[in-house]
């Protein structure tokens, strides 16, 4: 985003069209199948052109939502969602299945994009989230995968988030599961408690931090980097081994282009009064400049904008709209 306050405006549409775009790349399955062989421990002896042979056709949400939020002019398709009588709606990003060698042994996944894991912004530990994922994906596959008390019939369900926040020393691959621990007496055999799975990659914030030794993290940091596409294609293509087929050069291009409209346009009205709103509050408990760009993880620049328009108001988050203001003509 640039730092430079003074040509906000609201691009909700172009916003909305570049997480579109965004989840479509992902959902290539070329880039799938790098991501469940380098991240689930099913999957990394198989080659790539195996595992895409086994995925069914990834559906992405065409939604911009949070848990809990509703959209009453969307399409419905059961692929996209869970629907649990008792428990309300929940979307995923990306939504598809996968089968495991000669025994055919079904995966249901969903890779989510996530921009932040900062509980501060998010009002919420990401960890409860991924967990109320898979719980959902579990429960919602009564009367579907299993019937009555088939449980059995249960199929595994991982869970995958991709984070682009990290710091520069943070790129990071962390996997969520159940672990067995013997209290007392003779050991169980509990041989599916692996059924359920978590995994939380860290991408690096900064565009120019030095390449990841991971080798995921490194092709999932250049698949979204902002910038020239034909750069992004050659890289992808030279040190990944991609193939540029026309609906992965179509999906690059599209993402590519939408991340120029949005830097050029400089945040969205409401992220900017959330931001000013946290500022705000930040103001009041004393801090400095400094102090609320590193809490917040934001441009000093930016935050310095916001603080001097905030003075001028008394420091009132009430006075939001007339800040936002402010800081839109601010030179």
């Amino acid at each position: 985003m640039g730092t430079n306050l003074s040509g906000v405006i609201d691009v909700t549409s172009e916003a909305a069209r570049y997480d579109v775009s965004v989840k479509e790349v992902l959902a290539d399955k070329q880039v799938l199948s790098r991501i469940l062989k380098y991240s689930l421990e099913e999957f990394k002896n198989m080659s790539l052109d195996e595992i895409m042979r086994s995925m069914d056709e990834p559906v992405v949400s065409r939604l911009r939502m949070e848990p809990g939020q509703t959209n009453l002019n969307r399409v419905e398709k059961q692929s996209e969602e869970d629907s649990v009588p008792g428990e309300g709606k929940i979307f995923y990003d990306i939504r598809f299945s996968v089968y495991l060698g000669e025994e055919m042994i079904k995966f249901l996944i969903n890779v989510e994009a996530q921009k932040s894991t900062n509980p501060h912004k998010l009002h919420y530990h990401l960890d409860n989230r991924i967990i109320f994922y898979l719980a959902r994906m579990i429960s919602a596959q009564k009367e579907v995968e299993f019937t009555k008390s088939n449980y059995d019939d249960i199929k595994a369900v991982r869970s995958i988030w991709i984070c682009m926040d990290a710091n520069d020393d943070e790129d990071s691959i962390n996997r969520i599961c159940f672990t067995q621990e013997n209290v007392y007496g003779k050991k169980m055999e509990l041989p599916n408690i692996d059924k359920v799975q978590g995994v939380v990659i860290r991408l690096r914030k900064r565009e120019n931090a030095v390449t990841s030794r991971n080798y995921l993290i490194a092709m999932l940091e250049e698949l979204l980097r902002k910038e020239d596409v034909q750069r992004k294609k050659k890289n992808l293509e030279e040190k990944y081994g991609f193939v540029m087929s026309v609906k992965t050069e179509g999906r690059l291009n599209e993402m590519c282009n939408l991340s120029e409209v949005i830097l050029e346009k400089g945040l969205e009205k409401g992220e900017v009064l959330k931001l000013i709103v946290q500022v705000c509050r930040k103001m009041q408990k004393g801090k400095t400049v400094e102090e609320i760009a590193e809490d917040l993880e934001e441009p000093k620049q930016t935050i310095e904008q916001i603080y001097k328009a905030a003075l001028k108001n008394h420091v009132d988050e009430s006075q939001k709209e007339k800040i936002y203001e402010e800081v839109k003509l601010c030179q």
